[in-house]
């Protein structure tokens, strides 16, 4: 097997290259049949083997460096870099990252998880470079669906001003940003990218500049060239802001696309390289359903059928469920999205009501401020986004609907560890971020019957309010326990003396076990479902410091501005006298792996909090 010749990085160039597609083939197998057994992104990656052998192939890593937006399809760059022993523990705890991290090889050149963000990053590694005299070459990679977040807009304002090398390469495998119209189109990419021409022209330019009139000269051949080319040639747009455009290229024909890298290489000025591919390609289940694959859990090979069977309904199924419901009864609902309306349950709610319902691209700061336009307007704007994305959004809820207090309802799938995606894609950090805001209330169910619940109440609150849920099966217990939702108001679902356990969200769940626990211990234990995180129900605060000699606090959240914080300094303000111990996350990332895992690892599972207790005590 070609494969088994690759053992560290540039080993691909020792291959033939009429084996080439060969060598595809074969990672694409290896993909497929490790990722069925640990899961991982999929279609992508499949998508991507010819332009990730290409780009091995021209480029001199980690000399040269590449930044892959997302991230999620550099799956053959790690193959091509030494790490195939590792994909047996893909995205499980302590093993192979599902995203590029600087730690595991001096090949990923930038830690990155959330979209837009490569040409940035890419633009920094050429200024830098510059400035120390380096020559490296610097490739972004960015598909054409993070090219909607107006992050990548920005930079390519600053790039198209370049006066040396930076590629960019946009890997096209959904819409096709402009339409390659035939044979002209593509005999003047050729002559635009041959090496005579980039002289020659290079070498007009030179000697016109030279003269008395050169610049004015220069710049009147461009606006008559462009002109022309408009007629002609895809990618205007980016050549009139300054941005050389070569394009559409194959990007499954990995001869092609070195020889265009390398033409890439050679300009002294911003480069976009147009490279049309197919996602999940070579594998008919991800050619035929790629949305599916695009984070595939474990499946089987021969069906593409995940493996373990769905049993019981998850948060975003219940949020799917009430939102449809709520707009049945209420015109005025509108739905709203950074381009997952699968991953946060409003396919149905499209389906039902396509007017109502806006997927704004991967552009999380334009779906909040749109969402208060849409309020403002005097519609009720639900925004589903998940915890880790929506924090992108962060000026906006401050300064867009807070600030006016606005009937906004953020609903906020992913709160709490998601595990295998690691880092970029904990939602631990939500109650901090959305807590400092003034105006802004949130709140946490303890099982799919308030989240129901809580949806209702949001619709009819008037003011900015966030409802937090974890990923995962929906939690069914404690049905018999369904108070009315009162502003600020926590339930007391236990009551006994002693220990107080004060649970938010996912952690109620964690909660009665912890309590179970200590009442094998015959010590008394009050569980309290906290239900707002802001604002706290500072009455129940007080009522349990009456006879309790511990308040325990429980959140899946960091402990930096939660839920935790909140009860102690109100305690210490109020000179109550009970203590107070925080069982959070701590201040810190956390890594990919098993939820169970993680939380064993950071001590917020069952065993480690009554440990915690108990010494307390």
């Amino acid at each position: 097997m070609l494969l088994e010749q690759i053992h560290q990085t540039n080993d691909i160039k020792k291959i033939d290259p009429k084996d080439y597609p060969l060598l595809a083939e074969e990672i694409r197998q290896f993909l497929i049949e490790k990722i069925s057994v640990t899961g991982g992104h999929l279609g992508s990656n499949l998508g991507a083997v010819e332009l990730t052998m290409a780009l091995h192939l021209a480029l001199n890593l980690p000399e040269d460096k590449i930044v892959w937006d997302v991230g999620h399809q550099s799956y053959t760059h790690k193959v091509l870099t030494g790490r195939q022993e590792g994909f047996d523990t893909l995205r499980k705890y302590g093993g192979l990252s599902g995203f590029p991290k600087r730690k595991e090889s001096d090949c990923d050149s930038f830690d990155t998880g959330h979209s837009s963000t490569s040409i940035s990053a890419g633009l920094g590694l050429v200024k830098a470079r510059d400035i120390q005299g380096g020559t490296n070459a610097v490739v972004s990679v960015i598909g054409d669906g993070s090219l909607t977040g107006g992050m990548a807009y920005e930079a390519l304002n600053n790039a198209a001003r370049m006066e040396s090398n930076f590629i960019i390469i946009l890997n096209d495998n959904n819409m096709s940003i402009s339409e390659n119209v035939g044979g002209v189109s593509k005999y003047l990419n050729n002559i635009r990218t041959s090496n005579t021409y980039l002289d020659v022209k290079d070498g007009i330019y030179d000697a016109i500049r030279k003269t008395k009139y050169g610049d004015g000269v220069v710049s009147g051949v461009r606006r008559v060239k462009n002109s022309l080319k408009q007629l002609v040639i895809p990618g205007m747009w980016f050549e009139d802001i300054g941005i050389t455009y070569l394009g559409p290229v194959d990007g499954h024909d990995v001869n092609g696309l070195v020889r265009v890298i390398n033409e890439a290489k050679r300009r002294k000025n911003c480069v976009l390289i147009h490279v049309m591919t197919q996602k999940g390609k070579g594998y008919a289940p991800a050619e035929k359903h790629p949305a599916r694959f695009h984070g595939a859990e474990p499946f089987d090979v021969a069906t593409g059928i995940p493996l373990k069977k769905k049993t019981k309904a998850n948060y975003t199924d219940v949020f799917s469920t009430v939102m449809v419901k709520m707009a049945a009864r209420h015109p005025d609902v509108v739905a709203i999205t950074a381009a997952m309306p699968d991953g946060t349950g409003l396919k149905r709610f499209r389906n039902l009501y396509p007017e109502r319902f806006f997927d704004v691209g991967i552009a999380e700061e334009h779906a909040v401020t749109f969402a208060a336009g849409l309020a403002v307007g005097g519609l009720h704007p639900v925004v589903a986004i998940y915890s880790s994305f929506l924090q992108r959004a962060y000026d906006q809820i401050l300064h867009d609907v807070c600030l006016q207090n606005l009937p906004v309802i953020f609903a906020i799938d992913r709160a709490g560890l998601v595990g295998s995606d690691g880092e970029t894609h904990q939602g631990i950090f939500d109650l901090s971020y959305l807590s400092s805001v003034p105006n802004m209330h949130i709140m946490a169910p303890k099982n799919k019957w308030e989240l129901s619940d809580m949806m209702k109440f949001a619709y009819n609150f008037k003011g900015p309010i966030a409802i937090r849920y974890p990923r995962g099966e929906a939690y069914d217990g404690l049905q018999q326990m369904r108070a009315p939702v009162l502003y600020g108001k926590s339930e007391m679902i236990y009551e006994e003396s002693e220990i107080a356990l004060f649970a938010a969200g996912s952690m109620v769940k964690t909660g009665e076990k912890v309590r179970e626990s200590l009442k094998a211990q015959n010590l008394n234990c009050t569980l309290v479902n906290a239900r707002f995180i802001k604002p706290i129900d500072e009455e129940m605060v007080r009522y349990l410091a009456q006879n309790h000699k511990l308040i325990v606090t429980m959140e899946e959240n960091v402990l930096s501005g939660g839920l935790g914080e909140k009860v102690r300094e109100f305690a210490d303000r109020e000179k109550l006298p009970v203590n107070v111990l925080t069982v959070a996350i701590p201040d810190e990332y956390v890594e990919h792996g098993n939820v169970d895992i993680l939380k064993k690892e950071i001590g917020i599972d069952e065993a480690s909090i009554v440990e915690k207790i108990l010494k307390e005590l």
